[in-house]
């Protein structure tokens, strides 16, 4: 009987989200690996958050991987010359998108999880609070699921790499609530799309507005640097 801790690729972006999934993990007794992407982002201080948050939480280790997304010009969260919009738009599709991100994201801690011999990936998609996101609903979890079995070694051997968004029906203000509840300290967490340099959010974008939203329907204090 094998009795070693399973292990687990935990996606961690330096939000909210990835922290609680973070959380979760440990709390269940899985050896966590964490994984976060450079992907010229503009916000770049979340680089920083995740790897803080890493250590803080007891993941195991942390890496960087670095992707050059330049050819894909258009999101504001990549493209300086794209504003990033402080007011609720009408778009299904906001300008924040970022195109197959997720997908990417994925793949890359699919290839990890088959290298480190993980059992599960998991990440914080969000399908409430997803700010129109196609690559943070349900059934795109669910497509991946399923390539991720069929292509993989360990899929075709019988041991498929299971795919979790433990998030994926929570408001904010439930996950606010759930990540208190598991000792995260929401402060060392940056949740802002135009975060400064010291990591303070601008209270105007739409994840600063979510996590506002989240925090006065948690009935919990706001305790985050805000500009």
């Amino acid at each position: 009987m094998n009795n070693s801790p399973e292990h687990a690729i935990i996606l961690l972006s330096g939000g909210m989200d990835s922290a609680t999934c973070l959380a979760i993990a440990r709390s269940e007794g899985l050896v966590c690996h964490t994984l976060a992407f450079d992907y010229g982002q503009r916000h770049r201080y979340e680089l920083q958050a995740s790897a803080e948050l890493s250590q803080r939480l007891g993941a195991a280790d942390h890496k960087v991987i670095h992707l050059d997304v330049s050819p894909f010009a258009g999101s504001a969260l990549t493209d300086s010359t794209v504003a990033i919009p402080e007011q609720s738009g009408s778009a299904a599709i906001p300008v924040t998108y970022v195109p197959a991100r997720n997908t990417v994201f994925l793949a890359m801690a699919l290839g990890y999880a088959e290298v480190l011999g993980a059992s599960q990936i998991f990440i914080g998609v969000n399908a409430v609070d997803y700010s129109g996101y196609p690559d943070c609903r349900p059934a795109f979890i669910e497509a991946f699921s399923h390539l991720a079995a069929l292509a993989t070694r360990s899929g075709i051997e019988g041991h498929p790499i299971r795919l979790r968004a433990p998030l994926q029906h929570l408001s904010k203000a439930d996950i606010i609530r759930l990540g208190q509840g598991l000792g995260i300290d929401f402060r060392q967490t940056v949740s802002c799309y135009q975060a400064d340099t010291l990591g303070r959010a601008c209270g105007r974008c739409d994840a600063c507005r979510l996590r506002l939203q989240g925090f006065k329907e948690a009935g919990i204090k706001d305790s985050t640097n805000y500009i």
